[in-house]
């Protein structure tokens, strides 16, 4: 559930254009890491659904 969560925020902000299906794939990854670079988030978390991604993305 907290991948299609993910899924569904990164679809929100327009970068992540795949199907709500809770498998943390190559799609997920690369908007997940487009939106971290977007957001100026530190490089060691690139990919990673960590602390900081978490603030910004839900925040």
């Amino acid at each position: 559930m907290e991948v299609e969560k993910l899924q569904r925020l990164l679809a929100a902000e327009g970068l992540y254009r795949g199907r709500f299906h809770g498998k943390f794939d190559s799609k997920v990854e690369n908007a997940l890491s487009t939106f971290q670079y977007y957001n100026g988030i530190d490089h060691e978390e690139w990919g990673v659904y960590g602390p900081l991604t978490r603030r910004a993305l839900e925040g």
